[in-house]
């Protein structure tokens, strides 16, 4: 069937990130002192001040939402070039270099699985201005660094409900796509390809859960997971996938990405949590970017409107 529808206290190495990722956040870190301490008043200013989107279309938002406690949003050039997108390399700075060889049209989304109407969806049918909507989000990066960043989208129940899930759903896996010629890096063997992603299916239906198309008005830059990612704020960056091809209703927990390479270090529901430290460093604070000096943690990232998810769970435990 289917259904069209400059950081003047750098932080050491061993602290934040492995060794062969530190030199790039050096060098980019460098650069965000040029705009570090300029005055940012939100999302008009600092869009007039940083222009390296200008290229990419505008997008018709219908309606915008702040949900992230009055903070204003990181400038567009630190968000679009301090990137984990490790297809296109392993150092910060890779992705916006290398993430242009990425076709993002035609593109399509499979959605099968534990559901009753299985087909794929065509992404610009999915984009229309009367369903986008603007929310600026805080986000927390499992290596200590966060952002503040007014995506454009729709809520990920949505497109999902569309679907019928049946009673045997229970999760809902994600998957990036896989092109050895667009994605260079993914000849490497860092991660078992295509990355993959899951969630409860409660998780999944959360209002806050969240389909991005676009970055600051305009349509998503390639290195930030062009033309469809996933955004969760409660939850460490790496659980937003990018660059969405598929999306499958499961009875049983997927495999993901980092907690099948990493279990020690990622877990599958990867929620922030400052009590919870990773086994390398504290997650008790962090640092947003731009910034010189660390603030505290909030857990759930400060979203506490999830916690009725995981009532009478050890967050210790399913971390």
């Amino acid at each position: 069937m289917l259904i069209k529808i400059t950081d003047p206290f750098p932080v050491s190495s061993s602290e934040i990130t492995p060794e062969p990722l530190y030199a790039g956040r050096r060098r980019f870190l460098k650069q965000l002192g040029l705009v570090a301490g300029a005055s940012i008043g939100g999302f008009g200013s600092v869009a007039a001040a940083v222009d390296p989107g200008a290229q990419l279309p505008s997008l018709n938002v219908a309606r915008k939402s702040e949900m992230a406690g009055g903070e204003s949003p990181t400038p567009y050039e630190a968000i679009t070039h301090y990137n984990n997108y490790y297809e296109f390399g392993t150092a910060k700075d890779d992705p916006a270099r290398n993430a242009g060889s990425l076709r993002t049209r035609p593109w399509s989304v499979v959605v099968d699985g534990e559901c009753e109407a299985p087909g794929r969806i065509d992404l610009d049918d999915l984009i229309k201005p009367q369903v986008l909507e603007e929310r600026i989000y805080r986000h927390r990066c499992v290596e200590g660094w966060s952002m503040v960043a007014p995506w454009v989208g729709f809520p990920l129940a949505d497109v999902l409900k569309r679907f019928r899930p049946t009673s045997k759903a229970k999760y809902v896996a994600f998957y990036t796509l896989l092109d050895r010629l667009q994605m260079p890096d993914t000849g490497r063997h860092v991660l078992d390809w295509p990355y993959r992603e899951g969630l409860r299916i409660d998780e999944a239906m959360h209002p806050l859960a969240f389909l991005s198309v676009g970055l600051y008005g305009r349509v998503l830059p390639n290195q930030n997971g062009a033309p469809l990612r996933l955004t969760l704020p409660w939850k460490y960056g790496f659980k937003s996938i990018k660059s969405i091809v598929r999306m499958q209703f499961a009875e049983r927990q997927p495999l993901t990405s980092w907690n099948e390479s990493a279990p020690r270090e990622y877990g599958f529901y990867s929620n922030v949590n400052p009590a919870v430290d990773h086994p390398r460093w504290s997650q008790a604070q962090e640092r947003r970017l731009g910034e010189v000096f660390k603030r505290k943690t909030l857990m759930f990232n400060g979203y506490p409107e999830v916690a009725s998810l995981y009532t009478g769970m050890d967050l210790r435990t399913y971390y």
